[in-house]
């Protein structure tokens, strides 16, 4: 999925002032339903002193990359366990890194949709009873959309607890593209900027094309772009192979696409928003838009091994990363939006208006418009095994960067 920057972004400010200390609910690590990856834990102890995570950079900040931004420090004083932290840069090596070792060199992971279902099935992650242990959801403060979300909740067992969301919008060069207000730009061969073209280097990118078909060939039935039969999925993946011939660059790596905007080589494509945040920082000339079509999303969840070697510290970690202060503070540095309502006051004052216009802090309305990412699996729900899983995606999409 995403790499991240590891600086701050135009929102970037002194850190928030803390809250109280990471709760301690219980003796020790209990149990009891069972989940895919063994028991559901329903209680927290003493943390062993150690935490090892995989996340995106400018997940777990601890003053290093900015001495005003640190969440980090006052969890390891607190709960007295000392974080160490391995950084990804796409979901399929998050899902390898958990992996490693049968589960029990890493403690947990900052997964996205296109990952998170993966962790789950496999047995990689433990549930979690987030109304006993996480105060976020005692006190209703999580958005509803992220209460219970298909891509970290199934069957009812909670694999994790909600972090940052946002979306995958259209970015361009506002000195070289007129405004834009369709991804038509991007994808058809007439387009004025075919060359300058950037698109994301992942296969969950072939749902952004399903959800242009989606409104450009209703014939075609697709109702969800992750959710494809074979006809759906073929065309989507026909749209991406003429989109190649237009596309400049392929990134992955939000440097990658920074750096090419900056030289000029790209004036239109997917983006994050923290990759405009920080071009904006900069000065240079760029803005983004929802297209028409609509766009696609990430919602992030701190997911915990099943066989995490700190299960307590873990525990606490998630606690203190939902807390809407934290939040905050992760929000403003990053450039996404936080999925404690409760922190959107903290960036009104923060921010103004722009807690609002551009994170969309706390707007159910415009978080359920998201397609967010969610593995792709061959079971979608219509009472068939009709639709295409993840592995042909990734099948696909060698084929469509030519690799």
């Amino acid at each position: 999925m995403r790499g991240r920057k590891r600086g701050a972004s135009r929102w970037a400010r002194p850190a928030i002032m803390l809250g109280a200390a990471v709760m301690l609910l219980a003796a020790a690590c209990g149990g009891g339903t069972e989940a895919k990856g063994g028991k559901v834990f329903d209680s927290v102890g003493k943390g062993e002193g150690k935490l090892s995570l995989i996340a995106w950079p400018g997940y777990v900040e601890s003053g290093e990359n900015d001495p005003k931004v640190d969440w980090v420090t006052p969890f390891q004083d607190q709960s007295g366990c000392q974080v160490s932290v391995k950084y990804a840069n796409t979901s399929d090596e998050m899902v390898a890194l958990m992996r490693q070792g049968g589960g029990k060199i890493y403690d947990g992971v900052s997964a996205s949709g296109d990952a998170t279902n993966r962790l789950i099935a496999h047995g990689d992650v433990a549930g979690v009873d987030v109304q006993k242990l996480i105060d976020a959801y005692k006190n209703q403060e999580i958005m509803p959309a992220l209460q219970s979300p298909g891509h970290n909740t199934v069957d009812a067992v909670h694999y994790g607890v909600p972090y940052m969301w946002g979306v995958n919008f259209l970015m361009y060069n506002t000195e070289k593209v007129q405004k834009p207000s369709s991804w038509d730009i991007t994808f058809e061969p007439s387009s004025p900027y075919a060359g300058n073209i950037t698109a994301y280097d992942s296969p969950i990118y072939i749902a952004d094309a399903a959800l242009y078909l989606k409104a450009h060939q209703p014939d075609l039935g697709i109702t969800d772009p992750y959710e494809l039969t074979q006809a759906q999925f073929d065309a989507s993946v026909d749209l991406l192979k003429q989109q190649a011939g237009m596309v400049r660059k392929y990134w992955a790596v939000y440097t990658d696409e920074i750096d090419a905007f900056k030289t000029g080589d790209l004036v239109a494509g997917t983006a994050w928003p923290v990759n405009l945040s920080l071009l904006l920082a900069d000065g240079q000339p760029v803005d983004a838009v929802i297209p028409s079509e609509g766009v696609t999303g990430w919602a992030d969840t701190w997911m915990m091994s099943s066989n995490a070697p700190h299960p307590n510290c873990m525990l606490q970690w998630m606690q203190w990363t939902t807390k809407a202060d934290i939040q905050a503070q992760v929000a403003e540095y990053y450039g996404a939006t936080p999925s404690n309502s409760a922190s959107c006051d903290q960036l009104r004052t923060d921010l103004g208006e722009e807690a609002d216009t551009v994170y969309h802090c706390g707007d159910q309305d415009f978080l359920k418009a998201i397609a967010l990412w969610k593995t792709p699996q061959a079971d979608c729900g219509n009472g068939r095994n009709d639709c295409m899983d993840y592995s042909k995606w990734t099948e696909a999409w060698t084929a469509i960067r030519g690799a």
